[in-house]
């Protein structure tokens, strides 16, 4: 039978059938497999993964990684010298407050030097008041030799007084006056060395407040190297190393391609070698030099203490650039030639190539920020061996994602 015949008669047994109410009819195997040819014909085409532009919450971040260290170290050193220590009233990890005792030196030899300069001091006032009943003799005796010597002036004019006792009397007027001058030159040393042996007591006091070592600032012990009995010196080894308020941050090395996207005030999510949970943190400062060498710099990010973190622990940091909601699609679904970036877009079941341009980069996903819109099917992976104007039957991957 010609094959327009078959298939003429294929079409009518079809018909009957529907016209029957859906009885089967019998068919012919030759029908059967005339048929066939027209049913499995657009099964041919080469089932393609493809995926959809979506919008979806995007992260563009810089990750850096460095060791935690205290923002700002403090020496506690003390400030009298050739003392021994006596008690020690902090140890490691202990909080203080400004000007809380850590630390009394031995004030013995100190309170000893106070006792002689007190000494001192009573001689001394012994000595100025002696010195002032003089200055009251002086005056006398220099007042007497002053009227004597004024009389004896007078009455020469008369010729009752001859000019040698007036000259004898003049110079005995002048030496009363010199002694005077003596006795209240005398009396303003004594008052200088009163106020030198005060001063010495001054600086004993002082030093015998400074036996109590302080903390500077509030903040916590991060070292000890302070032993009772040994001699403290302000220029050896500090006694404390204290950690300023307690405040820690990461230190990460950054590249030098990313440092300068990279802003004070910047949240980050600083992992510790062995967490689990990210902690919280903000980029203090970023250093204004890159090494040289290594061509990496500094990044300064602080971290809650409270939350567990130790100076010294190995660190890693994701420092957020920006947080958005954009449309994009898989990384596998673009791809990067000579000539740009492309996807492959799916229209009525044909490929067609377009130029695209990406942004953020985020756990797998790209940023299209022009080329395609909202909804657009792509082929999924670009690496698939189709070409622009191909047809294909595409398979959406949604169902694979929702599996994950």
């Amino acid at each position: 039978m010609p094959m327009i015949t078959r298939q003429t008669t294929l079409v009518t047994l079809i018909a009957a059938i529907a016209l029957s109410g859906g009885v089967a009819l019998p068919v012919s195997a030759q029908d059967q497999k005339a048929a066939a040819p027209a049913q499995a014909e657009p099964a041919r085409l080469p089932a393609i993964v493809v995926t959809r532009v979506v919008a979806r919450p995007l992260v563009d971040s810089v990750v850096a990684s460095g060791t935690i260290r205290p923002v700002q170290e403090i020496f506690v050193q003390p400030l009298v010298d050739g003392l021994s220590i006596k008690v020690l009233h902090a140890d490691v990890g202990d909080r203080v407050k400004a000007g809380d005792v850590v630390a009394e030196l031995n004030s013995d030899s100190l309170l000893l030097q106070k006792s002689q300069l007190q000494a001192n001091k009573a001689k001394a006032e012994a000595g100025l008041a002696q010195y002032r009943a003089q200055v009251i003799e002086a005056q006398a005796n220099a007042d007497d030799a002053v009227r004597q010597r004024d009389r004896a002036v007078t009455l020469s004019r008369n010729g009752t007084v001859s000019t040698s006792q007036v000259e004898q009397l003049t110079a005995s007027a002048d030496a009363a006056l010199a002694r005077l001058n003596a006795a209240r030159q005398a009396v303003s040393v004594g008052e200088a060395d009163i106020k030198v042996v005060d001063a010495q007591i001054d600086d004993i006091d002082l030093k015998l407040e400074r036996t109590e070592v302080k903390a500077p600032v509030d903040g916590i012990i991060s070292v000890r190297d302070a032993k009772v009995g040994a001699i403290a010196s302000g220029a050896g080894t500090p006694l404390f190393t204290m950690i300023r308020n307690g405040e820690i941050e990461l230190v990460a090395d950054v590249p030098e391609s990313d440092i300068r996207r990279i802003k004070a005030g910047m949240p980050a999510r600083v992992t510790i070698a062995g967490g689990r949970d990210p902690l919280p943190g903000k980029v203090r400062l970023v250093a204004p030099v890159v090494d040289a060498s290594t061509r990496l710099g500094s990044v300064h990010i602080v971290v809650d203490a409270s939350t567990g973190a130790k100076a010294g622990m190995y660190a890693s940091a994701q420092i957020i650039i920006e947080e958005t909601t954009a449309l994009s699609l898989p990384q596998s679904a673009v791809t990067t030639e000579r000539g740009g970036t492309i996807a492959r877009q799916v229209e009525n079941h044909v490929i067609k190539q377009v130029a695209v341009e990406t942004g953020i980069q985020d756990k797998g996903y790209v940023q299209i920020l022009s080329g395609l819109a909202e909804g657009d099917m792509v082929v999924a992976k670009a690496g698939a061996f189709v070409r622009d104007g191909d047809r294909i039957s595409p398979v959406s991957d949604e169902p694979a994602a929702a599996s994950n």
